[in-house]
């Protein structure tokens, strides 16, 4: 939604080496935000060095812009899709539509969004899941996640010393628990269908 204050400012191309036009001035933007502008001085910046614009080979205009031929979700925080984009996993069913709404409704810098997301992957896993246990070749969780190799190749050595020990115990039910699930609930399943007969 754009007011009249959003359309008298000045536009600026994202993904362009200029920068944008300030809609207030340093002055009231550090009157009105306890420490903004605390990089503007390039003394305060380590990076500053490296900030070039005259780079042999670097483009700095706008890139050519990719054919959309479907409609792609971008974050709130863009006003257009980024020049290049995936077009490798377009959003379809349910956990499509739970990323869509992700994207429309809440910002990156809100826990929902990336919420949101982690669950939609859950839907759609716990539907592969599915459709792989009604195929006729259902994914083999044991020669698949490497279990088997375990024995073999230093289980215990390799795990001494990392960071992420204290995950190590979460791992087994994460991989394994949404296997234990969709096996009680089809050995449940089944006996509900040999008790109606």
């Amino acid at each position: 939604m754009t007011t009249p204050a959003d359309d008298a400012t000045p536009t600026h191309a994202p993904y362009t080496a200029d920068r944008p036009p300030l809609r207030e001035t340093p002055d009231e933007l550090r009157a009105r935000i306890p420490g903004w502008g605390a990089d503007l001085d390039p003394a305060d910046r380590p990076s500053y060095p490296r900030e070039r614009t005259d780079l042999p080979r670097a483009r700095w205009d706008f890139p050519e812009r990719q054919e959309q031929t479907s409609p792609r979700e971008r974050s709130l925080e863009h006003l257009e899709l980024t020049p290049v984009f995936g077009t490798a996993q377009p959003l379809t069913g349910v956990a499509g539509a739970i990323r869509r709404y992700s994207y429309e409704r809440f910002s990156e810098g809100r826990a929902a969004h990336w919420l949101l997301l982690i669950a939609a992957d859950r839907v759609e896993s716990t539907a592969a899941h599915w459709r792989s246990l009604a195929s006729t070749r259902s994914d083999d969780p044991l020669t698949e996640t490497g279990v088997l190799s375990e024995a073999h190749r230093h289980p215990v050595a390799s795990r001494r010393g990392r960071v992420d020990v204290r995950h190590q115990p979460l791992d087994v039910l994460v991989v394994a628990g949404p296997w234990v699930a969709a096996g009680l609930a089809a050995v449940v399943a089944v006996r509900a269908v040999v008790r109606r007969r």
